[in-house]
């Protein structure tokens, strides 16, 4: 019998490598609706998923960036178009 996962892969990581997954998808929908809603959602994901892991940093530095940008950049966009913020 072969393994599909790489050796030395443990469940926790993989979890967290979907928390922060599912973090840079929220991180990008801020864009597109209510970044002050989806903010703290996906910040909470990316900080459970550090607290996780030891291998998915990169992947948790990149889903804190795209969060921050793609909040600010939400709210611009909210807020020029005369949506509601939260």
């Amino acid at each position: 019998m072969t393994s599909t996962s790489a050796p030395g892969t443990s469940a926790r990581e993989t979890i967290a490598g979907l928390l922060a997954a599912a973090a840079l998808f929220l991180g990008v929908f801020e864009l597109f609706y209510r970044p002050f809603r989806l903010a703290p959602a996906a910040l909470l994901l990316l900080l459970v998923a550090t607290v996780m892991s030891r291998d998915q940093h990169r992947l948790i530095r990149l889903g804190f960036a795209v969060a921050g940008i793609c909040f600010v950049a939400g709210a611009a966009l909210q807020v020029l178009t005369h949506h509601p913020l939260y």
